[in-house]
């Protein structure tokens, strides 16, 4: 019988998993929080997690990939998006990985994201040049990457 009802639980615990997948990608860690809460912390939520990650129901690499692709849309530099990245809880080194394959031409990105905030005009004193540099440094582009975007 209690071996009956661990299987329900494990049941139940997959189905809401798979329940949260099917919404968005999520880090295998942001899921175990999730369902911890859900589940009052069972030692079965790990097995599950095993298990969906076997099947590719769950994937890392992939929500790293996706959040990648979104943050570069919205105009964000490598450092911001891994900054983000590692106060989710997602690996560093596939982090890193990820960041190098992923094609983008961050240099590009900074001088499209200052032109889309602050236009083409060049004519700038040095408080708005500054005010420039601190926008995009927040965004998270290199001194590299702000000084192209911003002296081009």
């Amino acid at each position: 019988m209690e071996e009956n009802q661990q299987e329900i639980k494990s049941s139940k615990i997959r189905i809401s998993a798979m329940g949260m997948l099917a919404g968005r990608e999520f880090l295998r860690c942001q899921l175990a929080v999730k369902l911890e809460k859900k589940f009052d912390n069972s030692p079965l939520i790990l097995d599950v997690l095993d298990q969906l990650a076997a099947e590719d129901l769950q994937s890392d690499h992939r929500f790293i990939e996706a959040f990648i692709r979104s943050r570069v849309a919205r105009g964000q530099g490598r450092t911001r998006i891994r900054l983000d990245l590692k106060s989710r809880g997602a690996d560093t080194t596939l982090i890193e990985q990820l960041l190098d394959e992923a094609e983008v031409d961050w240099f590009e990105l900074a001088k499209n994201t200052a032109h889309q905030k602050f236009g083409t005009d060049h004519h700038i004193d040095a408080k708005e040049k500054a005010k420039r540099m601190r926008f995009l440094q927040y965004r998270g582009f290199s001194f590299d990457q702000i000084n192209y975007a911003l002296n081009d």
